[in-house]
């Protein structure tokens, strides 16, 4: 398994896609329900290879990625070639900008001397993918990429 196998709310979530998945390789709701029973490790196969190929579909469109803890940000923008970040820095350690109240502290004082700027980028290794899979396994979340491209206009 290249990827992590999707939660049980996700694999319901996609429910009729996994259907879909199981009829390209000819297996029948009868014969699903046999070989979870009859050969489980068959299954587990199954939902792993389903699991990558879901993961490499909503990899390969992700362009932007988020990760905020207490007192930085890192916005990240996945380009064709390179992964772009933008990190911000907060040293008052009053401020979470996990909370509305942290925030909005951040919102007001984003030019002042308590918040620290860096940008950088980095090519890809090997596989794209996995190189942002392991972004979002450390806790990155996938976004529409607003904070990035505010920042990165302020920044040019």
């Amino acid at each position: 398994m290249k990827y992590t196998r999707l939660t049980k709310q996700q694999l319901e979530e996609l429910h009729q896609e996994f259907i879909n998945f199981l009829a390209t390789q000819s297996i029948t709701a009868t014969e699903w329900e046999m070989i979870k029973l009859n050969r489980p490790h068959v299954a587990e196969e199954e939902l792993d290879v389903f699991s990558d190929l879901v993961w490499e579909g909503v990899l390969q469109k992700v362009q932007y990625l988020e990760n905020i803890s207490e007192q930085q940000m890192h916005l990240f923008f996945l380009s064709e070639k390179e992964m772009k970040l933008i990190s911000v820095k907060v040293m008052n350690p009053k401020i979470d900008l996990r909370t509305s109240e942290g925030f909005g502290w951040f919102k007001k004082n984003w030019q002042s001397d308590f918040v620290e700027y860096l940008v950088a980028s980095k090519a890809y290794k090997e596989d794209k993918n996995l190189d942002k899979f392991k972004l979002i396994q450390q806790g990155a979340v996938i976004t529409r990429g607003e904070l990035y491209q505010w920042f990165d206009k302020i920044i040019e």
